[in-house]
């Protein structure tokens, strides 16, 4: 109960919010790198609790959100084969590709199965070894480490009716993208905690120096949200720009170092696609070579699908902080969780499906006012 009651007590929010507002004396832009923050601040109102002059920018934190079309595409082309046991989490199964789901291919008889580790999917290919079983394996530094250790484990037994469908991608060159952009307005990042802690914080200071932005890391929990907000706004106000760690209890400047080595050995970096983004130099992670015979998209011969995205979905513009949820005119009404037209609105740490679970009705009822 620590987490849920020490940072989530109301007087110590009412507190940290009062400082917030007598610190304030300009109007601040900060953006949430993380999907998870964006829920907490969402689920708790704390965009609304803060002064008018500080804007939380949602941004492209979601890791389900940023996966590009083009590699869910190569997954259903994958999954939808008869002698392949597709293994996923299970936010992955109702983003649409092009012109289905995950969902839409098991229902058509695909063996598609959601488990909760890599390592599960590991075991099925062990169990069977007539069949080929492929992982998808997406996220930003914080899953990454297990699905490393899942193709060195199999290299290691020699299970090589295993592969990995990789999309891998990486917070710091995604703040550069950000900041170089010409409708960029972001003055601060809150970091994402979990990611510091598989990575550490080195790469930080220097994002901090080249584009005089204040990053500050920051866990999930209400009071880790509004402590984070309370340094960056002193930073901010102050003129000042540098690297803060507000999540000392789980992050160490020298992050995971066992798993930044398996990291190290398994993959390497590539430039990587970012749905509603596009493609950001060295973002991302691909196997190494020596690795290479557990890609699936090797094993499998999936390249250059053609790949067409909603005409009318924002995600895009959503998860660069251009615009809010709402104000995308298929929200709530084309777009819904069960009629999803982007990854925003299905994953568990989208922004759409954020506004949509916990802001929806007051949304309605100021349209209608």
């Amino acid at each position: 109960m620590k987490y849920l009651d020490e940072f989530s007590n109301p007087d110590l929010a009412r507190k940290l919010l009062d400082q917030i507002r007598d610190t304030t004396t300009q109007r601040w832009a900060i953006m949430e790198v993380c999907g998870g923050q964006t829920h907490s601040i969402i689920r708790h109102g704390i965009d609304q609790l803060l002064p008018d002059s500080i804007e939380m920018i949602h941004g492209p934190g979601c890791p389900v959100c940023v996966t590009p079309l083009e590699i869910i595409d190569k997954a259903l082309e994958i999954a939808a084969r008869p002698d392949v046991t597709f293994c996923s989490f299970g936010d992955m199964l109702r983003v649409p590709g092009s012109e289905s789901d995950l969902f839409r291919i098991k229902s058509q008889g695909g063996d598609i199965r959601v488990v909760y580790s890599p390592l599960d999917a590991l075991r099925i290919a062990r169990e069977n070894p007539d069949r080929q079983v492929v992982f998808f394996g997406i996220g930003f530094e914080t899953t990454a480490p297990a699905n490393a250790m899942t193709v060195y484990q199999a290299k290691r037994l020699g299970i090589h009716n295993f592969s990995l469908l990789v999309s891998h991608v990486l917070v710091p060159p995604a703040i550069a993208a950000i900041m170089e952009s010409p409708t960029c307005r972001v003055q601060a990042f809150l970091a994402a905690g979990h990611v510091c802690s598989v990575m550490g914080t080195e790469e930080y200071p220097a994002l901090c120096d080249k584009y005089q932005v204040p990053i500050v890391v920051t866990g999930f929990e209400p009071l880790d949200i509004l402590e984070g907000i309370r340094r960056t706004v002193e930073q901010l106000e102050k003129g000042e720009h540098h690297l803060d760690n507000a999540y000392q209890r789980a992050v160490r400047p020298e992050g995971n170092l066992p798993a930044k080595q398996m990291l190290d050995d398994v993959f390497e970096i590539t430039d990587r696609g970012w749905r509603g983004i596009g493609t950001i130099p060295d973002s991302g992670w691909q196997l190494a070579p020596k690795y290479r015979e557990f890609d699936a998209e090797h094993r499998f011969h999936v390249h250059d699908l053609h790949t067409d995205e909603s005409a009318i979905c924002r995600s895009g513009e959503v998860l660069q902080g251009l615009i809010k949820p709402h104000e995308c005119a298929a929200f709530g009404k084309q777009c819904t969780p069960r009629t999803p037209l982007g990854a925003t609105m299905v994953s568990s740490e989208g922004a759409c499906a954020a506004y949509y679970l916990y802001r929806r009705l007051e949304i309605q009822e100021a349209t209608h006012a």
